[in-house]
């Protein structure tokens, strides 16, 4: 209920961001809004969002889905909410805040968390046309229209948020440029290593860096518009674009202007408790305090922990912020950086444990005291382990350290499971959730999810890095204590992927609906199952599709129900709503003719095209009704689908090999054409990739493959379990020195034993690390024959080879399957209006329009129930 103005004391809070709504969580959750008139006076036009989240617009969020505001939870509370209006001034002897529409407004107490403002270097026509700061919803708007008119962009600053500005001008199509002063990039979170391996990878991505130089001018043209950028190295960048992204300053002006004390690089000056040191009725958390500890935190997770100390601190309940853990997990163009704890080992007496591969991207480093004590590290490119090692930073690890750095595959890393942790560890760095706080959670709340856990600790509500080890330890500690988890696939099925490709499997089970019916759980027998299960199932049949009688085409029946949205039109769905198209090219090798056919396809279809990373082409751009008319030329052609839709085979990259190369001991092409030809089609619980090299030099990659091939001077050495994605590995070596057939029918055994073991959407790389024994069970398995299934195996795989159809040219003979192709059902011959395009270096580009946002006025007011 709201309280009553009239008579009730009341808070003032400056400010809406991502703390300042924690701050108001942390006032209800002590039943201060009840008590108190909660005024909130907030500049930007719209309630709290992620700011953490801000990338993620340019990959398809909207504002709407980056708020962190229930206005259900504003009127619930009674909170007045202020948008557009800003404080302007303070009278802290009358005790009013006036704001800039004119309204005053008295406090009892006064809550600063006004934020930060991102510097601007002082260099001349640093406000030119063109030129822009990287810090709220209205700034991306701002540069996602300027982008429009332009093809070069480059931001000034290299850390954290200047990377993810990087990034949104690469997505939107600029050539892009990282202009940092530092020697290196993330300069505060990475060490000299960590900067190169990152450096390297984000020069793979296409983007340019400029490091250990300074931004001299901003070159503009007569219209006053941005045309380039002077360096201090002296030289000239071209650019029509600058975002400015060189650091924040606290926002500490309305401070200063009423008197507060204000630290001497900035920052409004607090004590222990977060009240100001000059008033004890003003407060200030966030970005624009300077802590007790002569810090300004930017991170989020200490100013929420900031939010917390104050309404304590109001609630008259014991609370104090004397400092923060600073460790941070980030995915920046697709890299994952961490760092935690002593990261750069500035205490004495430190010793580094450091694990580099430049060539993968990979650098790892543990900062180790003398007696043992894990003191800190820095991750790039692989950051898995960042939750248990945070955990374990200030004690000593119960394993060596050299076991934690190293990737697996390389030496059989240790791995270390929740119930290694100690109890006060910290879990969840954001909300300062530690793991007794979670095992409470689950024994004595009852928590049994992650949805639940969350909602009781706000472990994993902020960043999500926490979201797996919360996992992890909710498991553990209930099967500790006794009660039985379920691992059934979804609320459809009680039973594992496994178990249920071995209930296919044996009698020969061909529909979801039947396996369903017989198999389900009790309350969905009789149903249409999920969204998890029907394309699962779909995958298990189409495995085993000439082994069980089924149609081995994947639109044939009820399968065709079954499958996810790309299986379901055999092309990759692109983010306005167009089509990809991608032909098989095995081994990369492609004759002239062919190359002129897909020429002659993109130029008369007007498709967008690209060469892959697995050598073959891409044609972007296809209208879902041209699909089978693409497909028919290159079925005419003798192209067919490349399955780059389907959780199946996609590519056999290869060298040239010992035909054309120097180096080369086998020949890696006919290998490869031979693997890809084979293997084609074959549906798996996840994509499948794979490589062939000529040589130990290993041009082709093979060691980051599904499955691998290495040449040697006898023969080929197998490798499997590798991926080059979001989390790198190395391929483990299986076998050695095999012959032609002795590496197909291992390849055949590993591949059918995975689909058959693998869970749900597990690539070969989480499946090879998760099953009992890892590789020397699978070895036992697939080279040994320790479980009696290898024939069963080669069977399985035979049957498919012999069984193999293009999808494509099954769909194009069939007049009732390309029914399915049209936008509109009731309007067959009428295009999607929405999938459009725009001219972009002599080929083309998803027009995307910017979102259509509704802003409020300045002197919008959300008050009790007055408005929703």
């Amino acid at each position: 209920m709201p309280a009553d103005t009239s008579t009730t004391s009341t808070i003032v809070l400056v400010g809406h961001g991502m703390v300042g709504q924690r701050f108001l969580e942390a006032l209800a959750e002590r039943g201060l809004t009840a008590t108190h008139r909660v005024v909130v006076l907030c500049e930007e036009p719209r309630p709290a969002y992620d700011r953490v989240q801000l990338t993620s617009y340019f990959s398809g969020r909207t504002p709407e889905d980056l708020s962190l505001t229930d206005l259900a939870f504003i009127e619930e509370h009674g909170i007045e909410l202020h948008l557009g209006d800003p404080a302007e001034s303070v009278d802290r002897e009358a005790r009013t805040v006036t704001a800039r529409s004119g309204l005053v407004v008295g406090y009892d107490v006064l809550v600063l968390a006004t934020g930060s403002y991102p510097f601007v270097p002082p260099v001349p026509n640093k406000d030119a046309e063109g030129c822009f700061v990287y810090r709220t919803i209205e700034d991306l708007l701002a540069i996602e229209e300027y982008a429009r008119r332009s093809t070069t962009g480059a931001v000034v600053g290299g850390g954290l948020l200047g990377l993810e500005a990087a990034g949104a001008l690469k997505g939107l199509g600029l050539t892009s440029h990282i202009v940092e002063f530092a020697p290196r990039l993330m300069p505060v979170q990475v060490d000299e290593g960590g900067g190169a391996a990152l450096l390297r990878t984000i020069e793979e991505m296409g983007l340019t860096v400029h490091t250990g130089v300074g931004t001299q001018e901003i070159v503009v043209g007569e219209d006053g518009a941005v045309t380039g950028m002077k360096l201090s190295d002296g030289s000239e960048l071209a650019t029509d674009l600058v975002v400015f992204s060189a650091g924040v300053r606290p926002r500490d002006q309305l401070a200063r202007d009423c008197g507060l004390t204000v630290g001497e690089r900035g920052g409004i000056t607090v004590d222990e408790r977060c009240r100001t040191v000059t008033d004890p009725h003003v407060f200030a958390i966030g970005e624009c305090a300077l802590a007790a500890d002569g810090r300004v935190y930017g991170l989020v997770a200490p100013g929420y922990e900031q939010a917390e100390t104050a309404a304590a601190a109001i609630a008259g309940d014991a609370s104090a912020f004397t400092g923060a853990d600073l460790s941070t997990k980030l995915k920046l163009l697709g890299v994952d950086v961490a760092s935690f704890g002593d990261a750069h080992g500035a205490a004495e007496d430190c010793l580094d444990v450091v694990y580099s591969d430049s060539r993968a991207g990979l650098y790892k480093k543990l900062v180790i005291g003398r007696d043992g004590t894990l003191r800190g590290g820095i991750l790039v490119g692989d950051a898995e382990a960042y939750g248990t090692l945070k955990a374990f930073t200030g004690s000593v690890p119960p394993v060596s350290p050299e076991s934690l750095v190293l990737p697996a595959g390389a030496g059989a890393p240790v791995q270390l499971g929740p119930s290694a942790l100690p109890d006060d560890a910290i879990i969840c760095s954001c909300n300062n959730v530690r793991k007794g706080t979670i095992r409470e959670a689950v024994t004595e709340h009852r928590c049994t999810t992650v949805p639940e856990v969350k909602k009781c600790t706000k472990a994993g509500t902020t960043c999500g890095s926490c979201v797996k080890v919360l996992g992890q330890l909710i498991n553990a500690e209930l099967e500790a204590s006794g009660v039985e988890v379920d691992k059934g696939l979804c609320a459809c099925f009680s039973q594992t992927r496994e178990e249920l490709y071995e209930i296919v499997l044996a009698l020969r089970i061909t529909s979801h609906r039947e396996l369903l019916d017989r198999y389900g759980r009790e309350e969905a027998r009789g149903g249409d199952g999920c969204e998890v299960c029907k394309p699962t199932v779909g995958s298990i049949v189409a495995s085993l599709a000439p082994a069980i009688g089924a149609s081995t085409y994947v639109l044939d029946g009820e399968q065709a129900a079954l499958q996810d949205t790309n299986d379901h039109f055999l092309a990759n769905l692109q983010r306005n709503g167009s089509y990809s198209v991608v032909p098989r090219i095995p081994g990369g090798e492609i004759a002239p003719e062919k190359l002129i056919v897909i020429g002659e396809i993109a130029r008369d279809f007007g498709l967008y095209t690209k060469i892959t990373g697995g050598q073959r082409i891409d044609m972007f751009g296809a209208r879902v009704e041209q699909l089978p008319s693409i497909w028919a030329r290159l079925v005419d052609a003798g192209f067919e689908s490349g399955h780059a839709y389907g959780k199946s085979l996609r590519t056999v990259k290869s060298c040239v090999g010992q035909t054309w190369c120097r180096y080369g001991v086998q020949d890696s092409v006919r290998m490869a054409i031979d693997l890809e030809l084979r293997y084609r089609g074959l549906r798996s619980p996840h994509k499948l990739k794979s490589a062939v090299s000529g040589c130990q030099r290993e041009c082709a990659e093979a060691q980051s493959k599904d499955f691998g091939v290495i040449a040697t001077a006898n023969g080929w050495n197998l490798y499997v379990g590798g991926n080059g994605g979001a989390t790198p590995r190395h391929a483990d070596l299986l076998a050695q020195d095999l012959s032609d057939a002795e590496l197909i029918r291992l390849i055949d055994r590993f591949l059918m034993f995975y689909i058959r073991t693998a869970d749900r959407l597990e690539r070969t790389s989480t499946w090879l690390e998760r099953v009992p024994g890892g590789l020397d069970h699978v070895r036992d398995v697939v080279v040994h024959d320790s479980l009696g299934i290898c024939d069963e195996l080669e069977s399985l795989m035979a049957a498919h080879v012999s069984h193999y159809r293009d999808e494509w040219a099954e769909t194009i003979n069939d007049p009732e399957k390309l029914a399915r192709f049209v936008s509109f059902v009731n309007a067959p011959d009428t295009p999607d209006p929405v999938v459009a395009f725009v001219p972009e270096r002599d080929q083309i580009k998803p027009d995307l329009p910017l979102l259509s946002i509704g802003l409020r006025p300045a002197d919008d007011v959300l008050e009790g129930s007055a408005q929703r």
